[in-house]
């Protein structure tokens, strides 16, 4: 595993978890008070131009090498950080009702979740081209990427049923789960170099 599959994995996890935002911030917009409603709109379409332009410089990074890779991801981490904090301002302007909010931190999560899912099978399956001795290595890293997915499942699966938690703490949630999945990533990418 490259860092360029590395880069792309986190990358797609957060453009993943853009979509979901977006599409149900999309589906919201008709609950918003309607002398709200420009505002409203306006901010989310001040979301959507940042996730093209996310959108935009991972696809140019997609043939660069690992020190535009680490300079894009710098960039980029900016960028996501104003995205959520946008995201933020939106539900706190417009989405004050507590199920609203407990449902955008469901479609995040469930983004989230689902590009661990998806980088987990994809790292088995890169995997299998290395000799079985050292293809133990890559499983041993798969393995550990699924148990914490499991452990984050877990968390995410509470804090949503608990139902009284502030946005704040629901993002300070999704931002530790996304931190535990990039470890994770590094981790089997590490196991990729030594396997080769």
């Amino acid at each position: 595993m490259s860092t360029q599959a590395n880069f792309q994995s986190w990358a797609k996890e957060r453009l993943d978890e853009m979509e979901a935002t977006l599409t149900f911030l999309d589906g919201k917009a008709g609950e918003v008070q309607a002398e709200l409603r420009a505002k409203a709109n306006e901010l989310r379409a001040d979301l959507r131009a940042k996730q093209s332009e996310f959108r935009k410089t991972v696809k140019k990074q997609a043939e660069a090498n690992e020190a535009a890779f680490v300079a894009a991801k710098a960039k980029l981490e900016v960028d996501w950080k104003a995205f959520e904090a946008d995201v933020a301002k939106y539900v706190d302007g417009f989405s004050k009702r507590v199920e609203q909010q407990r449902a955008a931190f469901e479609v995040q999560a469930a983004a989230q979740l689902n590009a661990w899912r998806e980088a987990a099978d994809k790292i088995a399956g890169d995997g299998k081209q290395f000799a079985a001795e050292r293809r133990a290595q890559i499983e041993e890293a798969v393995k550990r990427m699924k148990a914490e997915a499991a452990e984050a499942e877990g968390k995410l699966q509470k804090l949503s049923q608990a139902g009284a938690q502030s946005w704040s703490a629901l993002m300070v949630a999704l931002a530790e789960t996304r931190t535990s999945f990039d470890r994770a990533n590094q981790a089997a990418q590490e196991a990729f170099k030594r396997a080769a």
